[in-house]
């Protein structure tokens, strides 16, 4: 029997990866290995320490990695396991591959910056520091990307393939369907990986959605790996820029400055089209926008490349008001020497920088210097994982190390639901009810361990399916 083996993203929501051995052999010596996704772990430092063990059988035995969507959650161990000897493929969608070829360079050169960092300035424990992988090896590993276009079936051995569909999660973002044939009767298994499972279509309390289409409605598998993030909650309803607008106008009133931890790829860029539409309106002053990213550029020009994906209301949104890149009063800092002209800065603007978890990156220079500063608002618009700086200052923590030391928060905390890309309960439910029968087995990752327990038992009840929660390092028999 075939083998599913979780070496990532179960117990935790960060570092997904997940082995499909053929054969059954439990020492992986024999039969197709395939490893769909291959995330970096994020958040607690037991997850992050991860990061630096090896995996169980050596890179060089996968035959292929099969990546779902370009977050670093899911992508950016790549650089790594080629840097320990994979040279087989990566497939994934095009729009995925152009993102990729941004966000694991710009991840190798922040990791560099962080480690430079800590050796000028004695705040490691490590001497020297290293990064995980360099900006150098990053953009190595890019040449084994190889495209695969949505519902195109890629063959990978006579009795191994697979296809996308689509997730509606972010640009390019994909679920996998692999159908692995067995023996000389043909009977075949047929395995979904769900990847991040975005909001259902055009939900119009999901504001900004970008991606239109999916999740993929009436699937068929005998065992489905799913995400759980949201598996205990549910999005708010409302729609959030009166109230946006309302601490935008209270904060500048005072004198402050909004630091927005985001992700720098589309989330970024759906947050700086609300703010021009809100400053169009009237309803927020027209206060410099700061988008600090060694990527933003890049990521601007990606967003308005791939329209074959875009909302109506996206569409509409880049057809009145044209590139971010154009606009006046919008300032995207390129180099290092830019970012800290922003903190040089004394008069009250919106700042947008990454990661979105404020576990690295130049998000971490704009809060060191303004959290202590009451009149400062650090507004969330993304998921935080525990364990990470972002979870630690929406918590209500009195402090938060930065760079080895313990910085005051002082400054108002707001958080916003709405702008998630990920399917909350409910929606799952909707995306669920669709399927033409009921799988084998489903098991859960990508969540929390209350969010994975929650959204099992609610599956259970509501569904009546056999869902179990993946553990780390677990093999399960497919």
């Amino acid at each position: 029997m075939p083998y599913i083996q979780f070496l990532g993203a179960a117990g935790t929501v960060t570092g997904s990866k997940h082995l499909l051995n053929t054969s059954g052999d439990l020492a992986g010596k024999t039969g197709l290995q395939v490893l769909v996704d291959c995330g970096m772990f994020q958040g607690k430092k037991e997850w992050r320490e991860r990061n630096w063990q090896g995996l169980p059988l050596s890179a060089k035995d996968i035959e292929c990695v099969i990546l779902t969507h370009a977050h670093l959650d899911h992508c950016g161990w790549l650089p790594r396991l080629v840097k320990q000897g994979f040279r087989g493929p990566i497939y994934a969608t095009s729009a995925t591959i152009d993102l990729c070829s941004i966000i694991l360079p710009d991840s190798g050169h922040l990791q560099e910056e962080d480690a430079e960092f800590h050796n000028r300035h004695k705040t490691s424990k490590h001497n020297p520091a290293l990064p995980l992988y360099t900006e150098e090896e990053a953009l190595n590993c890019m040449q084994y990307f190889q495209p695969v276009g949505f519902g195109e079936r890629k063959q990978i051995s006579a009795e191994f393939s697979f296809r996308f569909v689509h997730a509606a999660h972010i640009l390019g973002s994909s679920m996998v369907e692999i159908t692995l044939s067995q023996g000389g009767g043909g009977q075949a298994t047929q395995f979904l990986f769900t990847g991040d499972i975005g909001r259902v279509h055009d939900n119009s309390v999901a504001p900004g959605k970008v991606v239109y289409q999916g999740p993929q409605a009436g699937e068929t598998a005998d065992l489905v790996v799913m995400e759980s993030t949201y598996g205990n909650r549910e999005h708010p309803k409302d729609d959030p820029r009166p109230r946006l607008a309302e601490v935008i106008r209270k904060t500048v009133g005072r004198g402050g400055s909004v630091v927005v931890p985001a992700f720098a790829v589309e989330r970024t860029q759906k947050f700086v089209f609300m703010l021009k539409e809100l400053m169009e309106a009237g309803q927020i002053p027209r206060v410099p926008v700061y988008c600090d990213s060694p990527m933003a550029i890049k990521a601007v020009d990606i967003f308005l490349k791939h329209t074959e994906e875009y909302s109506d209301a996206t569409k509409q949104l880049v057809a009145k008001y044209g590139s971010p890149l154009k606009w006046d009063g919008f300032n995207f800092a390129q180099t290092a020497e830019d970012s800290k002209k922003i903190n040089d800065s004394r008069f009250p603007c919106i700042i947008i920088s990454s990661s979105g978890m404020v576990t690295g990156g130049r998000i971490q220079h704009h809060l060191m210097h303004r959290l202590p500063d009451p009149k400062t608002t650090v507004l969330f618009i993304g998921f935080q994982a525990p364990g990470t700086r972002g979870f630690i200052i929406k918590s209500g923590a009195p402090e938060v190390k930065i760079f080895g030391e313990m910085v005051p928060i002082r400054a108002s905390v707001e958080v916003f639901e709405q702008f998630s890309d990920h399917a909350d309960t409910p929606e799952l439910l909707e995306w669920l009810r669709t399927f033409t029968a009921k799988p084998r087995v489903t098991y859960l990752v990508h969540g929390e361990p209350d969010a994975s327990s929650q959204l099992r038992d609610t599956m259970v009840k509501e569904l009546g399916w056999n869902v179990q929660i993946a553990q780390w390092m677990q093999k399960a028999e497919a």
